[in-house]
């Protein structure tokens, strides 16, 4: 080709639980484009992409969080369409998303964003989709689609060589000239991502095979979709997608990865033993004695704001300050956290160690026990680049976080910046799901609280209407339909 190949990205990246109440608008999402949006991707400069014109549309990123409001996502489509009919001719589109995004009047979100693409640039350029692998691949996109692939971790330590790896594998197709085949396989297997942990069997095992298949002869690239538990549309559930420079070759790498994962359906766990708050707390608080297991986590995991969870049911922390030992002062311990900006309003301009009584969380997902009053002292006010202005209560021997906007505490700088050390607390009460890599490694134990939220970790207790069943685990005695689609697509 004498012409530098042409390329546009974008994508809207969110993860959507339909049973949250949150609505995720603008507001929720860091925007970019232009030469920011470029910047983003730091192997543009690489001697494969160096010679690519890369045109930027626009991205989207948002914390998981509920369904995205309709004229929030309309506004992107409609910018991604215009920036691509402004580009003018294109080979290649590079989309940059979740792949578990739902919109309010929408039943296939990432669906209807590939036929925005197509209607505007026909189906003669090639598109290539970075995802992670708690995503859903819909029969709509993929066959909008030439290139598909996901993140191969969980906890995901991959998420930038995931999307190198999609631009880079879109770069040499064009290169090529040939339409990539593809094959899909639907897995009729829905889990919360703490059962499918990487670190653990048997996704650990399932993830190492994908280097294996990748690498062999007219194969390109292998990917294993987990799906999104806790949206209740139709496409939610597992998948694995091959493509490849053979169509034999692509579809018998689908059709093996897809009958491993359905094989191994009943060998899925928790990643961390679990229980009820109560539960959880009453093992803490006998382990924490033990040096050794200190810090002691506990995972809220039923509001992990990191999976869609509202980020202020108060159903944990009420739990918490019924233990006369946390409640009295005897063991240090740290809830992390509740959004409410209101509160925040309300004392982050006092003196620290002023005393404040404040109605906190409960005012999103208002679900028991609501809005927790709390009375104590002012430990602390910080700006964090995620939570915005946060401020820390102590309440005997609790520091309770508030924060201004929905984050996950999964950086431990983030405690740092309200003062604390967890290696100093005796037990640490977090929303969240599986313990990202910084907490697992300080963690001198750890357990799963099966608490209450619109990412509840109990599938059975979740209101599902709309699923495509049967669907293991909330159907068990049904034969599996694991049939190959084959592409690629209409040019």
């Amino acid at each position: 080709m004498s012409r530098p190949l042409r390329v546009a990205v974008g994508g809207v990246h969110i993860e959507s639980s339909t049973f949250s109440p949150h609505l995720s608008t603008a507001a929720d999402f860091e925007v970019t484009r232009g030469d920011a949006l470029l910047a983003r991707y730091g192997w543009l400069a690489e001697p494969w992409a160096a010679d690519v014109e890369w045109i930027p549309l626009v991205h989207a990123r948002a914390l998981p969080g509920g369904a995205v409001a309709r004229e929030t996502y309309d506004a992107w489509a409609a910018e991604t369409a215009a920036g691509l009919a402004a580009a003018g001719p294109v080979d290649g589109v590079l989309l940059d998303i979740h792949g578990a995004m739902s919109v309010v009047g929408l039943e296939d979100a990432e669906g209807d964003l590939i036929t925005v693409v197509r209607s505007v640039t026909g189906g003669q350029p090639f598109v290539s989709a970075a995802m992670d692998l708690h995503g859903n691949v819909s029969h709509r996109f993929f066959a909008g689609c030439d290139l598909l692939t996901c993140y191969r971790t969980a906890p995901h330590v991959d998420v930038w060589e995931t999307r190198e790896r999609a631009a880079r594998n879109l770069v040499a197709a064009l290169r090529r000239g040939q339409r990539p085949h593809k094959a899909l396989v639907h897995v009729p297997i829905l889990l919360p991502g703490e059962m499918t942990s990487t670190r653990v069997e048997p996704a650990k095992g399932l993830y190492a095979r994908v280097p294996e298949i990748e690498a062999r002869d007219g194969v390109i690239d292998a990917a294993v979709w987990i799906g999104f538990a806790w949206a209740d549309e139709p496409r939610c559930r597992g998948a694995v997608v091959a493509t490849g420079t053979d169509a034999a070759a692509t579809a018998a790498a689908a059709r093996e990865l897809g009958e491993e994962f359905w094989a191994a359906r009943d060998a899925f766990t928790f990643v961390a033993p679990t229980g009820s708050m109560d539960e959880c707390l009453d093992q803490a608080l006998i382990a924490v004695k033990d040096p050794a297991r200190r810090p002691f986590f506990i995972s809220d995991s039923g509001d992990n704001p990191g999976a869609g969870g509202a980020d202020d049911v108060t159903f944990a922390l009420e739990r918490m300050l019924a233990r006369p030992e946390i409640a009295g002062g005897s063991v240090r311990a740290v809830y992390a956290s509740l959004v409410d900006p209101e509160a925040v309003a309300q004392v982050a301009g006092l003196a620290p160690g002023s005393p404040v009584s404040l109605r906190v969380g409960g005012r999103i997902d208002a679900r028991e026990p609501g809005p927790l009053p709390i009375e104590g002292v002012l430990e602390a006010v910080a700006d964090d680049p995620d939570g915005g202005r946060c401020v820390s209560v102590r309440v005997g021997g609790l520091s309770v976080f508030v924060t201004s906007r929905r984050m996950q505490y999964r950086e431990l700088a983030s405690y740092a910046r309200l003062g604390v050390r967890v290696d100093d607390v005796d037990v640490v009460t977090v929303k969240i799901g599986y313990l990202e890599p910084e907490l697992f490694d300080a963690a001198g134990d750890w357990l799963l609280a099966l608490t209450p939220g619109g990412v509840d970790q109990d599938l059975q207790r979740l209101p599902y209407e709309r699923l495509a069943r049967p669907v293991f685990p909330l159907d068990r005695d049904f034969d599996a339909d694991l049939t190959v689609v084959t592409g690629p697509s209409a040019s």
